[in-house]
């Protein structure tokens, strides 16, 4: 019933094709407003082939987040979803989990996780090597990636972990304590998130967004330590 989404993206390349233009001097106006159109035509694919390449495009920065089920005594938690998008947003892994253990409480109320959905999930060994390939040489975005990184057993260079619950002006607007990933979307993106149930594809790409709104000061910032 649930399928589990994956393709393998493709990395972030700088491929410049050398195009040459061959100038035409046109016989008439009305050959020349043709000219124009297929000009315009041509801009509109081209722009469309690069929308279409950036899609799909594992980048050097990506966000991750994870929904978590209740096991043993409800309140250790274990892996439920694993959600991975780019820096466009776009959603570059996503799958459901099986279970390793019994789960004791789904948390469906915030997490959207149902029975059915870790049934038809992929092994856990499988989703844990997948996730690591992809974390490789990048940054990675989240908020309170300690957790994400917990549950999924996997650590990653300190220097490439871009955490917003951690980052210091983004703490402010909670008066140095750690602030929700909702406040600081709607503080900030002026987006509202987890209405309801929890979507770990829009909690990542709110995180995402919020490290590209802000990655020139944040970067800056790093290298003046």
């Amino acid at each position: 019933m649930y399928k589990n989404l994956i393709s393998k993206p493709k990395t972030e390349k700088s491929n410049e094709g050398n195009i040459s233009q061959t100038k035409k001097h046109p016989k008439s106006l009305k050959m020349h407003a043709t000219s124009r159109h297929a000009n315009s035509e041509n801009e509109n694919k081209r722009h469309n082939a690069t929308k279409n390449k950036q899609e799909n495009t594992l980048t050097k920065q990506i966000a991750i987040d994870c929904e978590m089920v209740g096991i043993g005594d409800g309140t250790e938690s274990m892996v439920a979803r694993v959600s991975i998008v780019n820096k466009y947003g776009d959603c570059m892994y996503d799958k459901y989990v099986k279970p390793r253990e019994k789960v004791v409480d789904y948390r469906t109320p915030v997490s959207g996780i149902r029975p059915e959905q870790l049934l038809n999930g992929e092994e856990f060994s499988v989703v844990q090597k997948e996730v690591a390939d992809m974390f490789k040489g990048r940054l990675l975005i989240g908020h309170a990636l300690k957790h994400d990184l917990d549950v999924l057993y996997l650590s990653h260079p300190r220097r490439y972990l871009r955490d917003t619950s951690r980052y210091k002006p983004f703490r402010q607007l909670s008066k140095g304590n750690t602030p929700s990933l909702k406040k600081l979307t709607y503080e900030l993106l002026g987006k509202q998130i987890q209405v309801g149930e929890h979507s770990s594809v829009e909690d990542a790409r709110a995180a995402m967004q919020l490290y590209m709104m802000y990655r020139n000061k944040w970067e800056s910032e790093r290298k003046t330590r």
